[in-house]
């Protein structure tokens, strides 16, 4: 009897095999695509910030800043508390690394003055948004909650008329002043610095002492100028500095309130204040 040919089973196990590896080997070589999220697919992080960390607040400011800032320091006779005066009070923070600041009130014979330094270092927590880009952004919103007047002569400011009167400055019973000579009025007048008069609920402030953005101050940089009632019988100017060098946004509150009932804050003498104060504290970053 003629016996059946047959495999072994090691070899159909071989052959199966080999079958295996030749079959679709034409696309073996052909690399393929990387997922989205790979390594080869993803983009560069953006560039962190040039600041990783904060100055100390309360020691930011000189003696010599705070003398010229609040002359009542100076009218303090006992020397313990004239050094309590210059020490300040910080701000409360939870991270010194991301926002520190301090304040100071001092009461003169002419005023009580106020201020107020903070600073806040920007972290961007999206790898596609760089620290200096948030902080950016940042910085635009609180010049755009500041509501800054359109400087005299812009396309803006000359389509629409000059800017909305003020006592100086932008908010709640202010905003931002004209330039231009104020429609005589019945209405008492009030001394403005700078010279000439005022008629009371509108402002003859200067151009040139308007709110508005500064040049060569940081990165960016904008000035806002309030004058408010601090109550029925005075008034009180605050003026506030704010700029930015690349992730560190700096504010600079400035506060005068007159003794006399009658006083009003000099605003052009406490703009030079305010800003040489944040002229000083850029020095200071970026040395």
């Amino acid at each position: 009897m003629q016996r059946k040919a047959y495999v072994p089973g090691t070899a159909v196990l071989l052959a199966a095999l080999l079958a295996g590896c030749t079959g679709g080997s034409g696309g073996a070589d052909t690399p393929t695509d990387p997922k989205p999220g790979d390594a080869g697919a993803s983009t560069p992080a953006a560039q962190p910030g040039k600041y990783r960390t904060l100055p100390e607040a309360c020691a930011a400011v000189s003696h010599d800043s705070l003398d010229a800032l609040l002359p009542g320091i100076k009218q303090i006779t006992d020397q313990e508390q004239r050094d309590t005066a210059y020490e300040g009070e910080a701000t409360l923070t939870y991270d010194t690394d991301r926002r520190v600041g301090c304040g100071w009130k001092v009461e003169s014979t002419d005023a009580t003055d106020h201020l107020h330094v903070d600073f806040e270092r920007v972290v961007s927590y999206d790898n596609a948004i760089s620290d200096d880009t948030r902080a950016q952004d940042i910085y635009a919103a609180k010049e755009a909650a500041a509501d800054l007047p359109e400087p005299v002569g812009s396309p803006t400011a000359s389509a629409t008329g000059s800017p909305s009167p003020s006592g100086s400055g932008s908010g709640s019973g202010s905003g931002s002043g004209s330039s231009e000579a104020p429609t005589p009025s019945s209405s008492a007048s009030t001394p403005v610095s700078g010279g000439g008069t005022a008629s009371a609920g509108t402002s003859g402030t200067p151009a040139d002492l308007q709110p508005r953005e500064l040049s060569s101050m940081g990165d960016e940089a904008f000035l806002d100028d309030k004058l408010n009632s601090a109550s029925s019988t005075s008034q009180q100017r605050t003026v506030t500095v704010v700029f930015r060098t690349s992730n560190v946004i700096v504010t600079v509150e400035y506060a005068e309130q007159p003794t006399a009932s009658t006083g009003t804050p000099d605003s052009k003498e406490m703009q030079d204040k305010a800003r040489n104060l944040a002229q000083k504290l850029v020095d200071r970053f970026n040395d």
